[in-house]
């Protein structure tokens, strides 16, 4: 550990009663984290330390914090702090087993940083098993659970900005349970009643299906999102509904191309949920076909053929089907749409275009456009200097046709900021970076203008791509 000179020997004594006297360390922490706390911050042998947990990370990156905040302070001021922390007095609770301390932490640990509902529920488990009347293996089973959690930390590092551990651990619950309905906030009363019934049982099977769960939605997230269908879904966003869907296909072992289907068909009845906006709930509709999805009857044609249904579902016979029909679907991308939906469906148009006529193209991730955005081709905001290339913006065009699916370009900022409210003839020379810029300078070849009967035209391959597409 750097010091800005050497210690004082009363310094080097407060050091050894806090941090370290010899070989013996005054804190640890659990045991996956321990070689970081030693090596990278007390020992200070390492600069470089490979982290597989979000809570190792955490250490790192409130030693950095602190490291930099401490070198710029003045010798006088380190004193002072060095003073505070020697002389602090801290109040302490001893317990005399594993069990008190599991308690302490459920009922007591609700200062600072609030635990995770996860948190809460791996001290929930572990309580339960401590306290299981005639339990003779409890080290053991113990011993199982926190390797279990050990392996879940480290997949949450993985995912953790993909999917908070808490919706993992609901989107479990709703596996185990079999059901869509479970909410949130049901999540503790649950599992304290299953608690109740078959603590030893319930523990090692769900801390089980935890494990699994953090292990798949780590494929799904990080190695399968290679396939075009379930990077799709995953840019989508908002995908609660479907990731217990998507645990169960892993852990019944679907294989790859009917998992993709699923995702494929997952993703349309999402997307028109969002563009629908009905508050029709859709689990009602699916919930059946989920419940029935199992082991034992693992295909994924009952769950595709359910969500067919929804979208074919004639308006008038059907009504309680019906309401993320096409009918639906077609009248709610008319209008403006939401800038992440339209930046979404552009991109998809993108990736069609990309397809057409050739074999073995690589998909465009959305990723390799710098800062999407939703470019006007007719600009919004009206300027008279360059009226002329747009057409008059009377009431219908301002209406009907400034926000609409076929005025709208799929754009990077930089390029939507150098461009601006330019002329059409400026602009459409710079279309040349995408599918879809480069569509629109072929099918404007020889105009100059850019006006209702063109966004006309180009609303109407975009509206059918959308409707054959979801």
């Amino acid at each position: 550990m750097e010091t800005l000179q050497p210690l004082s020997e009363n310094q080097t004594e407060c050091r050894e009663d806090i941090i370290k006297r010899g070989s013996r360390y005054r804190f640890e922490t659990v045991d996956y984290d321990s070689r970081v706390l030693k090596d990278y911050i007390i020992d200070g042998i390492r600069t470089s330390v490979p982290t597989d947990t979000t809570s190792a990370e955490r250490i790192k990156e409130a030693y950095g914090y602190f490291v930099d905040k401490l070198k710029k302070a003045n010798y006088a001021t380190l004193e002072k702090l060095l003073d505070c922390v020697s002389n602090a007095r801290c109040t302490t609770h001893i317990v005399e087993s594993e069990p008190e301390a599991i308690q302490m932490f459920i009922f007591q640990n609700n200062r600072g940083k609030k635990p995770t509902l996860l948190e809460i529920i791996k001290a929930e488990l572990m309580f339960a098993v401590h306290i299981a009347p005639g339990e003779k293996d409890v080290d053991v089973i113990i011993s199982e659970l926190k390797e279990r959690f050990e392996k879940i930390y480290k997949s949450i590092t993985q995912i953790e900005y993909s999917i908070d551990e808490d919706y993992v651990l609901l989107y479990t619950l709703r596996v185990f349970d079999n059901s869509l309905w479970v909410e949130r906030d049901d999540i503790i009363k649950r599992i304290r009643d299953k608690l109740k019934d078959e603590p030893i049982k319930f523990s090692k099977e769900f801390a089980l299906y935890l494990e699994d769960s953090f292990t798949h939605l780590v494929s799904f997230f990080t190695v399968n999102n290679k396939n075009y269908e379930i990077a799709s879904l995953i840019q989508l966003g908002g995908i609660g509904i479907a990731i217990p869907f998507i645990i169960k296909a892993y852990r019944f072992g679907v294989d790859l191309k009917d998992k993709l289907r699923l995702v494929a068909a997952l993703e349309s009845i999402l997307l028109r949920q969002r563009l629908i906006g009905t508050r029709a709930d859709v689990r009602s509709r699916i919930g059946v076909a989920y419940q029935e999805f199992s082991e034992n009857a693992y295909s994924v044609e009952p769950i595709i053929t359910a969500i067919e249904k929804l979208k074919r579902a004639d308006s008038n016979s059907e009504w309680w089907w019906a309401y993320w029909n096409d009918d639906a679907l077609i009248n709610s991308i008319q209008g403006g749409l939401n800038h992440d939906v339209g930046k979404f469906l552009l991109w998809k148009y993108e990736n069609y275009l990309l397809s057409q006529g050739k074999g073995g193209y690589h998909w465009l991730p959305y990723s390799a456009i710098d800062d999407p955005e939703l470019e006007h081709i007719a600009p919004q905001t009206k300027n008279e200097d360059v009226a002329s290339d747009y057409g008059k913006y009377d009431e219908v065009f301002v209406e009907q046709y400034l926000n609409c699916l076929g005025n709208y370009l799929l754009i990077s900022k930089k390029h939507n900021g150098s461009i601006g409210n330019s002329p059409f003839s400026q602009k459409r020379k710079s279309y040349t970076y995408l599918a879809q810029q480069r569509e629109v300078q072929d099918m404007t070849e020889g105009k100059e203008k850019w006006g209702k009967s063109l966004i006309r035209m180009r609303k109407e391959k975009l509206v059918n791509f959308i409707m054959e597409t979801f």
